[in-house]
């Protein structure tokens, strides 16, 4: 444990936690056994860090967030897990993550993410770099969020599900299946929308790439084909692009299916 000017005298900060250099700590916050905060990280006032979270450099957790909260999952049974949290990421006001259970023993944000006020991200989620999650969503346990993803505010995202890189969900849906990389879905129920153009123009994703990912979803969501069907005609007729490729064999591995 580390006390110097950036942390306050009300903050309670115990024996057992590690803080890098220039960490800021504010008025009551609480900062548990095992916690490691890396150097430069922000702990606003009447945060706490439970216990067993790892804030790599950079990290700003914002006023009365509550990380490394006992996962919510009756088959819980007190076993060691964690909370880590990437470089550079922000936590902003009133969001909880809980640590992992045995399942995968950890909760993960990436680096660079931005977590709105009032997300709850539920045990052992595992959330890509740059992802933003917007105001009040709420992610239950084992979802897997991967890179660029958005998801807009007051969303609810069910157990299991998988959303790819660069998808972005539209505000208050109800997420209950996979979303293919690349494109963007809304709704309750949730429908797709096509691609997800505005993220990856931005992205700089180029024109023929964007151009094939846009003939991949007609075959796959916009013609009468099914799964396998839509398959052979992918191999023949589109370019095998990497971003082309990863949309296939993400629609060939869901387990939960895909929103349509």
């Amino acid at each position: 444990m580390r006390r110097g000017p950036g942390i306050h005298p009300t903050a309670i900060i115990s024996p057992k936690a590690h803080l890098g250099a220039r960490v800021e700590v504010g008025p009551f916050a609480i900062i548990g056994d095992d916690c490691e905060v890396g150097d430069d990280c922000f702990i606003a006032p009447r945060a706490t860090l439970e216990r067993n979270v790892r804030l790599a450099s950079g990290v700003h957790i914002g006023i009365g967030s509550v990380i490394g909260g006992a996962p919510q999952d009756l088959k819980y049974a007190g076993e060691p897990t964690a909370v880590e949290i990437g470089r550079d990421t922000i936590v902003r006001e009133y969001s909880t993550i809980n640590r992992g259970t045995s399942q995968s023993f950890k909760t993960t944000v990436g680096n660079g993410c931005l977590l709105m006020s009032y997300v709850h991200l539920a045990h052992d989620c595992h959330i890509g770099n740059g992802v933003i999650i917007a105001n009040g969503v709420q992610i239950a346990g084992h979802v897997t969020v991967e890179e660029k993803a958005t998801i807009s505010g007051l969303s609810a995202v069910h157990q299991f599900v998988r959303i790819g890189r660069y998808s972005f969900i539209g505000g208050c849906s109800r997420v209950s299946k996979d979303i293919p990389p690349f494109l963007k879905a809304v709704g309750n129920p949730l429908k797709l929308y096509g691609l997800n153009s505005v993220g990856l123009q931005r992205n700089g994703f180029p024109e023929n790439v964007v151009r094939e990912l846009k003939r991949a979803y007609r075959l796959f969501f916009r013609s009468d084909l099914n799964l396998s069907q839509a398959m052979q005609r992918a191999e023949t007729e589109l370019e095998q692009y990497p971003e082309v490729a990863e949309l296939v064999q993400f629609v060939e591995a869901s387990e939960r299916g895909v929103v349509i």
